[in-house]
């Protein structure tokens, strides 16, 4: 579903099909897909005025395509957060009961002790 967000700049009423942001720093500007969110220091645009864009002398303008077709996220995307959320879910698994403990553990490695 397409987002109903109307183009930032003055008396145009197009939807809003890119988001510009601005990059102070590199003197850059970034024409990317449109945002999924209305950012405060962000701009939406139509698809005219997001190819039109002329920026200052000395700076730069980056471009990312833009899917204009793009309806949201697809089958194979919603697939891949469920298997997150379900490995994310997992219980961990059981301890070995033939680990008596006398290694130091490092996160999920255990450093064990020289042999004699």
């Amino acid at each position: 579903m397409r987002q109903s967000r109307r183009c930032s700049r003055s008396g145009c009423a197009q939807p809003a099909a890119a988001t510009l942001t601005y990059v102070y720093a590199e003197s850059t500007a970034v024409v990317g897909p449109l945002a999924t969110f209305s950012e405060p220091h962000s701009y939406d645009l139509c698809e005219f005025h997001a190819e039109r864009l002329t920026v200052p002398r000395g700076w730069e303008v980056v471009r990312h395509e833009i899917d204009l077709d793009d309806v949201g996220p697809t089958g194979d995307d919603l697939l891949a957060l469920a298997d997150a959320v379900r490995e994310a879910a997992r219980p961990e698994p059981p301890r070995d009961p033939l680990d008596d403990g006398r290694g130091t553990r490092r996160g999920h490695l255990r450093v064990l002790p020289d042999l004699p």
